[in-house]
């Protein structure tokens, strides 16, 4: 069943993912294809075609596409003398196939890059022009392979600790402060037109946005190509609050960079930290009771908590529609999330558009309704009208 509204057709509650085809023109990437592009970020069976039910959905569904994992330093280039790009060929092969925007994630992170990379043959540190010289070959022929295929790269990732400083990384240990301008350098150099991005999580939080803003102004004032900075947007129900949304997104905006919200879910269950965990992988925490309380599925009182968290989030994507150019899922279905297994192991997560089953959920409503009220709104020639009750949280 289908409800119109205005010219728009908007896919009822209860519908299933059979009937979220490509035929219905309410989909994510139509419905916001006058605001900004809608990604997802993928995985090795999707990639290859072995999921049968999430593969149908990122073809209908989504115009550009993240790779979750093959293009990151361990899987690119896991041995000094061995790159191995079986993976990341399928990738852009697919995104070229369905006409896709195609980002690459990431060249530069302290996370998911081989010991090595760091040592020399006898396993000691290396020094900064050796390490200068590794990171130079990898960004030129990774990014080189795929100059003019590649529309974006997430050249840093999390290159910034909570405080707003730059994390004691290897690459800062080693080659020091500029390897953040080193590696977009390079990028540059590797593919004059392609997009280049710094990547974050938490930035919402103010001492860390105002290390990035003074990372970017750095990089800007050093005439380094910066093209856009990624929000990761790994939220929870409550937490960051839509203000704070609104306001790290205007600040980065302000900067002349665009904004993209590079990895967006929202966890549903409960923190087993006191504060905002953010995204760290590094952060463990052992399995106990209260903290995987959905085995048998979602209530409806959270689904409907979750709905109206993503409402919200959109609302506020939309009021800034000029400055974001992407939102990315960090995923497609809850089956295949991350957070199923971070930061424990083991749970049954539902942070998601598409529930296990492939099924669009309340929040793959909630997220429609918000494009189809600001798209009336705009017809009738008024402002954006946030739904009520978007800026509680």
């Amino acid at each position: 069943m289908v409800v119109t509204v205005g010219t728009c057709l908007l896919v009822a509650f209860g519908s299933t993912a059979a009937e979220t085809n490509k035929s219905d023109p309410m989909t994510l990437k139509e419905a916001f294809k006058n605001d900004f592009l809608v990604g997802a970020a993928i995985n090795l069976d999707q990639i290859y075609g072995r999921d049968s039910k999430g593969v149908p959905i990122i073809e209908t569904q989504f115009n550009s596409i993240s790779p979750e994992n093959v293009l990151k330093w361990e899987v690119v280039h896991p041995k000094p003398d061995k790159f191995d790009f079986a993976a990341s060929d399928a990738y852009v092969n697919f995104g070229e196939r369905n006409h896709m925007a195609i980002i690459g994630h990431t060249l530069i992170w302290h996370s998911q890059t081989p010991a090595w990379v760091f040592e020399d043959v006898n396993g000691k540190p290396l020094d900064r022009q050796s390490l200068l010289n590794r990171m130079s070959n990898h960004i030129f022929t990774v990014v080189g392979r795929y100059k003019g295929r590649i529309k974006g790269w997430d050249v840093v990732n999390e290159a910034l600790a909570e405080d707003g400083t730059l994390r004691e990384s290897n690459w800062k240990k080693i080659i020091g402060d500029d390897f953040v301008e080193k590696a977009f350098e390079f990028a540059q150099a590797a593919d004059p037109n392609a997009e280049l991005y710094y990547n974050d999580f938490a930035l919402e939080n103010e001492a860390k946005r105002n290390g990035a803003i003074a990372l970017i102004k750095k990089l800007q004032k050093q005439g380094v190509k910066i093209t856009g900075v990624g929000l990761q947007g790994h939220y929870l129900l409550t937490e960051p609050g839509l203000k704070q949304v609104d306001e790290t997104i205007s600040t980065i905006a302000a900067l002349g960079v665009k904004v993209m919200i590079t990895e967006l879910d929202v966890n549903v269950l409960p923190s087993p930290a006191r504060a905002f965990l953010g995204a760290d992988v590094s952060q463990r925490y052992e399995a106990r009771a209260g903290l995987n309380p959905y085995t048998n599925g979602l209530p409806d009182s959270v689904q409907q908590q979750l709905a109206r968290r993503y409402a919200g989030l959109f609302s506020i994507f939309l009021k800034h529609r000029g400055d974001i150019s992407r939102v990315t899922f960090w995923g497609v279905s809850d089956g295949d999330s991350w957070l199923n297994d971070w930061p424990v192991r083991g749970r049954t997560s539902y942070p998601l558009l598409f529930d296990r089953n492939h099924a669009p959920k309340p929040a793959f409503h909630a997220v429609i309704e918000s494009a189809v009220d600001t798209q009336a709104s705009t017809s009738s020639g008024g402002e954006l009208v946030e739904k009520a009750g978007a800026h509680k949280n």
